[in-house]
C-alpha cells in the first residue's frame, strides 16, 4: 500500500496551468488531508509507504515525523514532481539527492526506496535506474507497463524485476491486469476512483492467484472533495482530477479490509529473495 504525497495544484493533471513559481501562493491542504490518511490506515490497523516531495517535506518537516512514529515507511517522490524524463542525468541525481536530504533530515528516517511523479521511469530514460542504484537507492516503484496518454512503459515487465545489471536495486511495477490478452491499468490512483469497486477487486485477485503481491498507490487529495477548483483545466484533466472524490475514502476502507497490505520496502525485500 502506498500514497504519493503531493498537494492538489502539484498533480500532472495541471502541469501547464499552474506554474511551479505560484505554489507557494496557493492554498496548502497536503498536511490535513496526509494526517486523515495516516488516520484511515490507524483505524484498519495497515502500515504503508509514503512516497512523498521534497518539496513538501521542507514546508511541513512535523509531517514527516508523524508518518514515521505511526510506522510507516518515508520514501522518495523527488523534489516538486518533476517527470523524469523532462530531466538530464545530471539534473535527475540533483533532483533525488535533494529530496532525500529534505526528507531524511526532517524525518530523522532513512530513505531508500523511490518512486518516479507519474511512473515517468520508460524506455527513454534507461540511465534513471542506474542513477538509483548508485544513489544506494533498495528500490523504485516507478514504472506503469502500459500505455497511456499520460504515462507508460508498455514493454516493461508487469512483475518486480531487477533493471540493473549486477546491482541490487529492485524495480516494482504499479499493478496492472490482463484481460482477453490486454493489460489494464489497476493499481489505483484515478482508475481507482472512477471503476467499480468489483473491478479492483477482480484485479488485485488476478495478480494474487498468480502469487504475485499487488502494488496500489493513491493520493491524500483525492480524499478531499472540498478541494480548490482550477476553472482553466482542460476538460480531460478535471474529469480525471475530481469524478468521485467523494466516494474515495469509502472505497478505500473497503480495499483496506479485503486485502492484507503491508510497507513496500518489505514487499521489496521479498520480492529481491525471490528473484536471488
Amino acid at each position: 500500500m502506498s500514497v504519493d504525497i503531493e498537494d492538489w495544484f502539484q498533480v500532472g493533471a495541471f502541469e501547464n496551468v499552474i506554474d511551479r513559481a505560484d505554489w507557494d501562493g496557493l492554498a496548502r491542504r497536503v498536511e490535513r488531508n496526509t494526517d486523515a490518511v495516516i488516520d484511515l490506515f490507524a483505524r484498519a490497523g495497515v502500515s504503508a509507504t509514503f512516497f512523498t516531495l521534497g518539496w513538501v517535506a521542507e514546508r511541513h518537516p512535523a509531517l514527516m515525523r508523524r508518518i514515521v512514529e505511526a510506522g510507516h515507511e518515508l520514501a522518495s517522490h523527488g523534489y516538486a514532481h518533476e517527470r523524469v524524463f523532462t530531466l538530464d542525468r545530471q539534473d535527475f541525481a540533483a533532483n533525488i539527492d535533494r529530496a532525500k536530504k529534505l526528507l531524511e533530515d526532517a524525518s530523522g528516517s532513512a530513505v531508500t526506496g523511490y518512486r518516479a511523479p507519474s511512473f515517468s521511469i520508460d524506455k527513454r530514460t534507461p540511465w534513471a535506474h542506474e542513477i538509483l542504484a548508485e544513489k544506494g537507492y533498495a528500490y523504485s516503484s516507478s514504472v506503469a507497463p502500459i500505455q497511456n496518454d499520460h504515462y507508460g512503459w508498455p514493454e516493461a515487465g508487469r512483475f518486480a524485476f531487477r533493471p540493473v545489471a549486477g546491482a541490487d536495486l529492485i524495480e516494482l511495477p504499479v499493478t496492472t491486469a490482463v484481460f482477453a490478452g490486454k493489460r489494464l491499468a489497476a493499481g489505483g490512483g484515478g482508475w481507482f476512483r472512477m471503476f467499480p469497486y468489483a473491478f479492483s477487486r477482480w484485479a488485485f485477485g488476478q495478480v494474487n492467484r498468480e502469487s504475485h503481491p499487488g502494488i496500489f498507490y493513491f493520493h491524500p487529495w483525492e480524499i478531499d472533495p472540498d478541494q480548490p477548483r482550477v476553472a482553466d483545466a482542460p476538460l480531460k484533466s478535471k474529469l480525471r482530477h475530481y469524478t468521485k472524490l467523494s466516494a474515495m475514502e469509502g472505497k478505500l476502507e473497503r480495499m483496506l479490509r479485503e486485502f492484507s497490505w503491508g510497507r513496500v520496502d518489505a514487499v521489496a525485500a521479498a520480492e529481491k529473495a525471490r528473484l536471488a
